[in-house]
C-alpha cells in the first residue's frame, strides 16, 4: 500500500484545493419583480430589488 514519504507543504495542498473551487459556477436564478437572471442573496441588479423590496433606486439609462 502506497504511503507518502513526507507531509505535502501547505502551499501545495492550498493550490489542490483551491482548483475545486474554480471548477463551481456561480448559480443564477430569475429575479421575482423584473424576471431578468441574478444570483442569490444579493440585490438585482437591473431592477434593485432584494427580497421583494425597492433597496436600491436604478438608472434607467443603464
Amino acid at each position: 500500500m502506497g504511503v507518502p514519504k513526507r507531509k505535502p507543504s501547505k502551499s501545495r495542498m492550498r493550490m489542490r484545493r483551491a482548483y475545486n473551487s474554480v471548477l463551481t459556477l456561480p448559480q443564477v436564478i430569475e429575479c421575482s419583480q423584473c424576471g431578468a437572471p441574478s444570483r442569490p442573496h444579493l440585490v438585482c441588479p437591473s431592477c434593485g430589488f432584494y427580497k421583494d423590496r425597492q433597496v436600491l433606486s436604478v438608472k434607467a439609462g443603464k
